[in-house]
């Protein structure tokens, strides 16, 4: 079929995603006429929100870290009214305990707290300040230039910090309980835990990529068939041609496209949304703070009244629960059952406002991952946190260096 030649298009983007609104907002941003094409009926990919009966809903637990410099770099970060939560966990173990181990330079308040419950020997707890400091403050390039290992031996040192503390929280940063994700990668996400405090649009994290496609030409219920170098043919057998094609799909999309690109594994997982018979206060004393188990009784790998930060989410008093498990495979009644366990209450009551099974949260990582990919696959543009970091800094990152790569190619 004869291209379509729609006037002055130099760049179509397939992938309303987070890395391909960057790309499409950079190339426009120096001249070029972009059009985006997402198969989908919104903007996002993996990272859209929807309202249910009156509740906000992130499609899978997801948080901004506002220390990410590429957020800060693109996003108005003061027009998405950000609700920061607690910038650490409470520990809800078997023994009925429940501190909270935070940063005492964010959350003074839970220094006594953290001083007197934080696991480990003296020893460790000073080590592992010592590590957490030297990520966090030292130039990132010390983490990227260093010999990559597993996160697990690197953490071993720490102890029961490691055992009891640091690896039920990553679990769910990573969508993996293994430890074996690069120690790289792990030390640039906890550099920008040190650096900065995770957060939720008031509007819930759809809100990021709307934010990023406004002025850009996005073309939605737009599936791609095939591309080449110079052309995107359409499900209905349509062209479009253009002076350069950037792929921005998730990977396996991506790999669909371009066969023969190297696609990462991906880790799978499942959030549970409830709403609760009781208000945030009722919750974690309403602190907004992430509830781990450090002795792992359940399937639950974190849980949160995401309302106690960000109280739009549910506007009816009652709080709004989200928790997530590894795999796609778990038993809400299972997850029922650890959930009283960790939030100390009757949850039998609770109703489920959605499930979201996601098979491809996020790209694996193992040891000797790539930070950043070559631009370029067959002559065709490809950009996405699996070409950079499994993170919302790698998507971003990947738009603009994809971007640039482009326009320096004239």
């Amino acid at each position: 079929m004869t291209p379509l030649r729609e006037p002055e298009i130099d760049v179509v983007v397939v992938g309303a995603g987070l890395a391909g609104l960057a790309a499409a907002r950079h190339l426009a941003a120096h001249g070029r006429t972009c059009v985006v094409l997402e198969a989908s009926d919104g903007v996002g990919g993996r990272m859209r929100s929807d309202v249910v009966d009156g509740v906000t809903v992130d499609r899978g637990f997801q948080l901004l870290n506002p220390a990410y410099p590429e957020a800060e770099r693109v996003l108005d970060l003061d027009a998405l009214a950000l609700r920061p939560f607690t910038a650490g966990v409470l520990l809800a173990g078997a023994d009925g305990q429940r501190p909270v181990v935070a940063d005492p330079r964010r959350t003074p308040s839970a220094l006594a707290s953290t001083v007197r419950s934080t696991p480990g020997s003296r020893l460790q707890q000073l080590r592992f300040a010592a590590y957490a400091a030297g990520v966090g403050y030292l130039p990132a390039s010390r983490i990227k230039d260093g010999v990559d290992t597993t996160i697990g031996e690197t953490l071993r040192p720490f102890g029961e910090i490691t055992e009891r503390v640091l690896a039920p929280f990553l679990s769910g940063v990573l969508f993996d309980d293994s430890r074996t994700t690069s120690r790289r990668f792990v030390e640039l996400v906890l550099r920008s835990f040190v650096r900065g405090t995770p957060s939720v649009p008031s509007a819930g994290m759809g809100a990021i990529p709307v934010q990023l496609a406004q002025g850009v030409d996005v073309r939605l219920s737009t599936p791609v068939r095939s591309v080449t170098a110079t052309s995107v043919t359409l499900e209905d057998g349509s062209v479009i041609a253009a002076r350069a094609v950037v792929v921005a799909t998730d990977a396996g999309a991506a790999g669909a496209l371009l066969p023969g690109l190297e696609v990462p594994r991906m880790n799978a997982g499942t959030t549970w949304w409830h709403l609760t018979d009781v208000p945030d206060s009722a919750l974690t004393q309403g602190i907004p703070v992430l509830v781990v188990d450090p002795d792992r009784r359940g399937p639950v790998v974190n849980t949160v009244a995401v309302s106690s930060a960000a109280p739009a989410y549910s506007r009816d008093g009652r709080a709004l629960v989200a928790s997530t498990a590894l795999g796609l495979e778990v038993d809400e009644a299972d997850v029922r059952r650890h959930l009283g366990l960790l939030h100390g209450v009757e949850v039998s009551r609770w109703d489920t406002v959605a499930v979201h099974r996601i098979a491809a949260c996020v790209p694996a990582m193992p040891p000797g991952t790539p930070l950043t990919r070559e631009p370029t696959y067959d002559g065709v543009y490809v950009a996405g946190d699996h070409r950079d970091t499994a993170s919302i800094q790698g998507a971003l990152v990947s738009g603009r260096r994809i971007a640039t790569a482009l326009l320096r190619s004239g």
